[in-house]
């Protein structure tokens, strides 16, 4: 087996850098305790025992005021939005936790189904603002299943909790090339695809920094938009044209910075109405613990956008600049000294945008049965992007390449 990977190190979205000794994540990740997929790998791998639960919040952060919102009475003390909203808010989770079913859901529109349960006032004031974070302006043409399948997923009533391995998704990273090279297999670094096609004698080929290699089996993990020009012209393009649904994906910019005390007691705080230029705030130090040595906290800033976008050409110094003014303007209490350093990180795809009847049209494991299989964020819908998920769809994407060896 040869994995090649066109970065200089694994891991994708879970890629990091080094700090001050430490191994810092470039992107935000959490694991849940109902992360079935992906606690099962961490059990193939021995580090299922390792993994460390908080309990932790949410907090909201509409204009100057914090609020946290992490169950039924915080959201009667939500005061942006009126009192019969806010019940009709509790009424409508309460429902989504219990009493709705997924079925409909994947052909109704997000922003309608939740302004018939939360009414519109409630989902101006809470929902919407979550929702554009997410997707910007692409928003209301989420299915529904989506919202509930996160929904579910990440607070229905149940008190939050999250999870982490020490050493962050590094270790996971390395122990699963560790697992992978004991097994023989060849790994790749910076090693991008250029081309995929098939021989004429029926194998699947890539051009990788222009060499031809012949498999057996090809696995494809790249976003689709990306894939579409390595089969331009040959005989997978035809394959793809019947599978590929079309969507477009968000991408994310992240201005990590590095202070010297904690911000909030939140793990993840909604800014709205604030005139910040980031729509949340994850600290990840409310969940893994502060730096030993120095004390300092970690923080990221974020801001889900298409690539198109501005903050994907801007000078990083000029994003980070404005982001931690920004951070230090909302929180009074924080002074400009307290930020040690800054990061900025960008990430072109990352969440589909999806569309009502999606789950009819989401592309099958085998793009050519026998010969070339697909293992894409745009598959693992209903459910969000996350490890979990995509220990999912991996697990699936090898059951189909199983079932065409049989």
């Amino acid at each position: 087996m040869t994995l090649f990977e066109s970065s200089d190190r694994f891991g994708g979205l879970g890629t990091f850098f080094d700090y001050r000794g430490r191994s810092l994540e470039k992107f935000y990740h959490v694991m849940l305790p109902d992360d079935e997929y992906l606690l099962a790998i961490l059990g193939d791998l021995g580090l299922v025992e390792q993994v460390r639960w908080r309990h932790t919040s949410l907090g909201y952060l509409h204009g100057r005021q914090m609020y946290p919102l992490n169950g039924p009475l915080d959201l009667l003390r939500f005061r942006p939005a009126p009192l019969a909203s806010r019940i009709r808010l509790g009424l409508s989770a309460l429902y989504m936790s219990h009493f709705s079913r997924p079925g409909p859901l994947d052909d109704i529109g997000v922003e309608d189904w939740l302004v018939r349960l939360s009414g519109r006032k409630g989902f101006e004031c809470v929902l919407r603002p979550l929702l554009e974070a997410k997707f910007g302006d692409a928003y209301s043409s989420v299915p529904a299943l989506w919202y509930w399948s996160r929904f579910t997923r990440e607070k229905g009533t149940k008190k939050e909790v999250k999870g982490y391995v020490p050493g962050g998704y590094r270790a996971i990273t390395d122990a699963i090339v560790r697992c992978l090279e004991g097994q023989g297999a060849s790994l790749e670094l910076n090693a991008p695809v250029q081309r995929l096609d098939i021989e004429d004698d029926g194998s699947p080929c890539l051009t990788v920094a222009d060499e031809r290699y012949s498999f057996d089996r090809v696995v494809s993990t790249i976003p689709l938009s990306l894939l579409r020009k390595a089969v331009a012209g040959g005989a997978v393009e035809p394959h793809l044209d019947r599978v590929d649904p079309g969507i477009d994906y968000q991408g994310v910019v992240n201005v990590l910075l590095v202070l010297r005390r904690p911000l909030t007691e939140h793990y993840w705080v909604a800014v709205v109405d604030s005139g910040a230029p980031f729509d949340g705030i994850v600290e990840t130090t409310s969940l893994v613990d502060p730096d030993g040595d120095t004390g300092c906290h970690f923080v990221y800033l974020m801001n889900y956008v298409h690539r198109s976008h501005s903050l994907f050409q801007r000078d990083p110094q000029d994003i980070s600049r404005e982001y931690s003014g920004a951070l230090v303007n909302l929180f009074p209490d924080l002074a400009e000294e307290d930020v040690v350093d800054s990061f900025v990180f960008r990430a072109p795809f990352v969440e589909p945008v999806y569309t009502p009847g999606y789950g009819r049209t989401k592309p099958d494991a085998a793009l050519v049965p026998g010969k070339v299989y697909l293992a894409t964020t745009t598959q693992v819908y209903p459910f969000v992007t996350s490890w979990n998920s995509s220990a999912r769809v991996a697990r699936d994407t090898v059951d189909s390449l199983l079932e065409g060896l049989r």
